[in-house]
């Protein structure tokens, strides 16, 4: 049996209509504006002319016969941006437009128009990432594509960033194995084996697809453009010495991460290097720079300040002219009735005049800067701090003393021998002889000094008399006792108090960061303050605490007794029951650790504890469905989502508890010493919430300004 003839398809025939032959058919089922305007359109059109035939039917009569006009059901979009450049008078109105002639009556205009936008596929945002990339490589720089695709600059940076990102990540994307929010983390960095590097890392845990997580494992050894050191070199200088900086085009990045931490560090140093020698040049001793100091590096150094420098004869004339014309006329003022404006004004003038003569520029003494010096280091916002006029002990001026002299400070009770053979003490600067009564002396050499040991009996019943006394008068003993505070918290040398009370400050500058906190902080600007008021010489300073009133006699109290306080715990010094009267002074002083500003984070507790330490701390804050959201993590990771649990929770590490606190916030056992991570975290696993289950679903919250990331999978 011979097979039937498949029946061929016949094309409609194309023909080149004018376009004033043309009509907008009224069966275009677009009816809602989208996707590029009319107007771009029509500039694309100018400039590549039409790529796609309209598809049009012929208009007929009533009798079924063609009136030579022609209805657009399909196209209708470029007809308009046709018709744009006729008004424009671009394009003639009789042009031939190349159209598709449907006369078959098969199918409505209708169906004709709906399956044409139905049936058309978007381009992949990967097959448009790669088509930027070629016409960049074809000579086109980013404005110009912009510009013919109707789209920013900044969209096309990010495109072309995203086609620079590993072929073989692309791939996957390319695969839907990655999404598009992951390629767009893994931009940040152009360094292909570092981008495969981290994937291969993360590629078995789907916990950590997360971009966020991909952007932090991409810059860890990176430095942050926003950091002190960065901010003080200056990205400028920075890439002129080579460094390359790392810029995320889809986030904000705070200026990227600076890439080269080894380069970076090494223009700190240089810069600092010159700064120093700058300073240095100003006249001082030394100069120390570095990057940050450890807390109490000035532990045991004088300070001394810088004074108003002293006018010069014209000026000390001129501000005695202006002060006579600032009086004259504001006396004249206060006998007039009526306010005058130009007068005012002239006592702004002046008044301002005068003001300038008291802000004088602060200088210091040529003769003690030459023994002090200053100490550069870089403050928070990346600027340079100068803290100077510190005196080392080694440099203090000392009183010239013979060797005889020298040896006798060694120990005072000692006694002496003079040239003669006689034994001698000194006492309040005078020389008396405590030797043998046997050989009596000349009464025209004067009275005798007297004898060591009445002199130690009598001044035996002098101190017990006096102490006595001092008992019996509150307010002096206040202002002794902190007499011998403030010669020891102020004056290097200053030991001359009759009081043996002896006061220990331990600065602990092991402890990294420690200056930084809000507390050193605190504390170094009011010893500053007080510094600042003291007087020179360490003689004069009884008079000065007499004349202070009370209130700043017990706050200068205040402020010296707390630095001698130690609540630290020593491996190798227990001091149980000072441990244990600090947990009472805090609870008198109804002082806790939360209220003074401490929160857990990576740095100062959760990235220097085990894994079961972290689960433990995040259950007893926040409990054990909580805890089940990280205890699967790796422990970098899990740091940084215990220390944003935590946030808030008013949670305390043991040691900063005080005695008859809750260990907990919720509720859980405190942790053993031994327990293992295995023990602490072994247990049934609660279901987890999706966006930590589910690798494919979304952050659980978008930050603000995400929405407008990308542009390339319109």
């Amino acid at each position: 049996m011979a097979k039937s003839a498949i029946q061929k398809i016949a094309m409609n025939p194309s023909e080149n209509i004018a376009y004033d032959k043309l009509v907008l058919s009224q069966e275009n089922v677009r009816r809602v504006k989208d996707g590029v305007t009319i107007e771009q359109l029509a500039e694309d059109i100018g400039r590549r002319k039409l790529l796609q035939s309209l598809n049009v039917r012929p208009v007929l009569d009533g009798g079924g016969e063609e009136t030579g006009a022609f209805e657009v059901p399909a196209g209708g979009r470029r007809y308009l941006a046709l018709g744009l450049l006729v008004k424009q008078k671009r394009l003639a109105k009789n042009e031939p437009i190349p159209c598709i002639v449907n006369r078959s009556g098969t199918t409505s205009a209708e169906e004709d128009s709906l399956a044409e936008n139905v049936h058309r596929e978007n381009l992949h945002p990967l097959d448009q990432f790669r088509a930027f990339k070629t016409l960049r490589e074809q000579g086109l720089d980013v404005e110009e594509i912009a510009a013919r695709f109707f789209v920013s600059a900044a969209t096309v940076k990010q495109r072309l960033r995203l086609a620079s990102v590993s072929p073989k990540l692309l791939e996957l994307y390319e695969k839907d194995e990655i999404r598009l929010e992951q390629i767009m983390a893994f931009s940040i960095s152009d360094d292909h084996a570092r981008q495969e590097q981290v994937w291969e890392r993360i590629a078995g845990n789907p916990h950590m697809h997360e971009p966020y997580y991909i952007r932090r494992l991409l810059t860890e050894t990176t430095v942050r453009a926003d950091d002190r050191r960065a901010v003080y070199v200056g990205a400028e200088a920075y890439e002129a010495a080579g460094g390359i900086i790392l810029r995320d085009l889809f986030e904000q990045d705070s200026g990227g991460w600076f890439q080269d931490a080894a380069l970076l560090e090494q223009l700190v140093f240089d810069k600092l290097k010159l700064d120093a020698e700058t300073i240095r040049a100003d006249g001082w001793k030394w100069v120390e720079a570095a990057i940050s100091f450890p807390y109490g590096h000035t532990s045991g150094m004088r300070r001394i300040y810088a004074e108003p420098a002293e006018m010069s004869a014209d000026e000390i004339a001129r501000y005695d002219a202006v002060k006579a014309e600032y009086d004259a006329l504001d006396a004249k003022y206060a006998e007039m009735e009526e306010a005058d404006q130009e007068i005012e004004d002239k006592l702004d003038q002046l008044g301002t005049e005068l003001d300038g003569f008291g802000d004088r520029p602060q200088v210091y003494d040529p003769v003690q800067k030459a023994i002090a010096g200053a100490f550069l280091t870089l403050g928070a916002n990346g600027q340079l701090q100068v803290e100077a006029g510190f005196v080392r002990p080694g440099d203090e001026p000392r009183e010239e003393v013979d060797d005889d002299e020298e040896a006798d400070a060694g120990d005072r009770d000692a006694p002496q021998s003079d040239e003669d053979g006689d034994d001698r003490v000194v006492v309040n600067g005078r020389s008396m002889n405590g030797g043998s009564d046997a050989v009596e002396e000349p009464e025209e050499e004067g009275i005798k000094p007297l004898p060591e040991r009445l002199v130690f009996d009598l001044t035996a019943q002098k101190t017990l008399a006096l102490r006595n006394a001092l008992a019996s008068d509150v307010d002096i003993a206040f202002v002794t006792v902190l007499h011998v505070l403030v010669l020891q918290v102020f004056y290097r040398f200053g030991k001359d108090s009759c009081l043996e009370i002896n006061l220990t400050s331990n600065s602990f500058g092991q402890v990294q960061g420690l200056g930084e906190t809000s507390w050193a902080k605190e504390i170094a600007e009011r010893q500053e303050a007080w510094d600042r008021d003291m007087p020179d010489d360490a003689t004069d300073l009884w008079e000065f605490l007499l004349g202070l009133d009370e209130a700043s006699r017990k706050a200068l109290f205040a402020h010296c007794a707390s630095l001698s306080l130690n609540a630290v715990v020593e491996p190798w010094n227990k001091r149980l029951g000072a441990l244990a009267h600090a947990d009472a002074l805090a609870a008198t002083l109804g002082f806790n650790m939360v209220e003074a500003g401490w929160s857990p984070t990576v740095d100062n507790y959760l990235g220097r504890v085990t894994k079961a330490r972290i689960v433990q701390a995040v259950r007893e804050a926040r409990g054990e469905d909580s805890a089940q959201l990280i205890d699967h993590m790796k422990k970098d990771l899990m740091a940084r989502e215990a220390a944003r649990l935590l946030e808030g929770s008013n949670w305390l590490a043991e040691p900063l508890r005080l005695a008859g606190d809750d260990t907990s916030v919720n509720s859980g056992e405190t942790l053993s010493e031994d327990m293992t991570d295995e023990a602490a975290l072994d247990g049934d696993a609660a279901e987890l919430p999706a966006f930590l289950a589910d690798p494919a679903s979304e952050e659980p919250s978008v930050a603000e300004g995400d929405t407008d990331r990308l542009e390339a999978a319109e």
